[in-house]
């Protein structure tokens, strides 16, 4: 079963893909997915072998399209870091698409008043995207020229694609900057969700300097390297017309998109996002809960796209590690060690982490699973059956001046509407979820996730833009 934004997902014909088209200027370059002489290959690092697990993620048979060209989607390697994900499609990639290992997530305030830079930097940004994604070189060869300055920053040469997305969205400032003036002539394509922002929240500290931002880009991948390459070279080719607002890196995803992913654990030890939304629960569920319709609002340049809500969420480590084990799982109301719901006696093996939760149980006369703990507030049956797709990541970002571990999570939801499928939850947690003692809400953004650069089409966002 394909579990990819686009069924069509496709691997290599080699170890990182495709050569480049001939028509290239560079008499002595090569293939810049495969090491020349002298160029060290890539070696496969310890989570890239244990990823192998995700190798039945991809099934052949489909034909998949690489920079134009269709390509036979065979077995799929079992080693992650030589998956390509296709481009084009419908939905941009890194939604749906199985979960990768590493994040790093930009957000960009625009520099220019002329629509035409910012559609020439969507243009662009395809263009180099569609290139990375692939395995190769923005620019797909190295220059000739020493005494110009690389189209490429070098650091991901001849490594695999390492199943990069490059997924981007745009926010409300985009429309109307903060004090209402409309650069681009698109306020009146904004729509409410954007309009009305986030909504405020119990428990949040936010800052400023680490929200919002008129665009986002988020690049996973299996390989760090490969993700901040992404968006490095992103950043690089937006000089001039866009500055980075802010930057964030995760070094370990929360969120299963699969059902063939093992579920993840955060920084609290525990399995999270069991019951996330995943790729396999089919176009219609996904259709009611993640993609922007045709008939939505702003459905004439957003359908096939969705909304993305991220919460930066500051995490106490050290007065969470001196709870109690009884503790830590009746505020989460799952067992530790193997994620099942409390309302499962003696749990002893990890398929158990997969059994419906009983909110109905008791043990010693009292609710097996407490009243206010997490999984019994987000429940879908709690929440008039609201449901997202849930992305998140583990950060650390060093230790403070009393020496605790600056850490936390990166929560990413991805939802049809944000009103109705996220913003009530949060509610609910932010005002009776006991783990509010151990967390703090830092930073957060709104934003249109685009849909999919489709066959013909040469930017982000052209039915926004034109």
């Amino acid at each position: 079963m394909h579990s990819t934004d686009d069924p069509q997902a496709t691997t290599p014909e080699g170890p990182a893909g495709p050569g480049p088209d001939p028509s290239g200027t560079a008499a002595d370059a090569h293939d810049p997915g495969t090491p020349a002489e002298g160029d060290a290959p890539r070696a496969v690092g310890r989570r890239g072998i244990l990823g192998a697990a995700g190798a039945s993620l991809l099934t052949g048979g489909a034909l998949g399209f690489v920079g134009g060209r269709a390509v036979a989607a065979s077995a799929p390697s079992a080693n992650p870091l030589e998956t390509v994900h296709p481009f084009r499609g419908e939905h941009q990639q890194g939604i749906t698409t199985p979960a990768q290992d590493y994040l790093f997530a930009a957000a960009y305030d625009l520099t220019t008043s002329d629509i035409g830079d910012l559609r020439d930097l969507m243009g662009q940004w395809s263009v180099a995207a569609e290139q990375m994604t692939r395995g190769e070189l923005v620019g797909e060869r190295p220059l000739a020229n020493l005494q110009a300055a690389p189209l490429d920053t070098g650091e991901a040469w001849g490594y695999p694609a390492s199943s990069l997305t490059i997924t981007v969205g745009v926010g409300p400032t985009l429309f109307r900057t903060a004090d209402g003036v409309d650069r681009y002539g698109l306020a009146a394509r904004e729509t409410e969700v954007l309009g009305q922002g986030i909504p405020r929240f119990a428990n949040e500290s936010m800052q400023d300097a680490r929200s919002g931002g008129d665009i986002i880009v988020q690049a996973c991948a299996d390989d760090a390297q490969v993700a901040v390459h992404a968006i490095r070279n992103l950043t690089r080719i937006a000089m001039g017309t866009a500055a980075l607002r802010w930057s964030q890196v995760g070094h370990g995803r929360t969120s299963s998109t699969s059902t063939q992913q093992e579920t993840p654990r955060n920084l609290f030890g525990f399995k999270d996002g069991t019951l996330n939304l995943k790729a396999e629960d089919g176009a219609e569920e996904l259709g009611e809960h993640l993609w922007v319709g045709s008939g939505d609002q702003g459905g004439d340049w957003l359908a096939g796209g969705s909304y993305l809500v991220f919460r930066k969420i500051r995490m106490r480590l050290e007065s969470w590690d001196r709870l109690r084990l009884v503790e830590q799982q009746d505020i989460m109301g799952r067992d530790k060690r193997y994620g099942a719901p409390l309302s499962v006696s003696d749990p002893t093996a990890g398929s158990q982490e997969f059994t419906a939760p009983d909110y109905a149980a008791k043990t010693g006369g009292r609710p097996s699973i407490p009243a206010d703990a997490h999984i019994r507030l987000v429940a879908p049956e709690h929440n008039d059956g609201a449901r997202m797709l849930r992305r998140g990541y583990n950060y650390t970002e060093g230790s403070n001046a009393l020496g605790q571990i600056d850490g936390g999570l990166f929560f990413e939801a991805f939802v049809r509407d944000p009103r109705t499928g996220f913003y009530p939850v949060l509610d609910k947690m932010s005002r009776a979820d006991p783990m509010n003692e151990y967390i703090q809400h830092i930073a957060t953004g709104v934003y249109a996730i685009l849909p999919g650069v489709r066959e013909g089409e040469s930017r982000f966002g052209q039915s926004l833009l034109g």
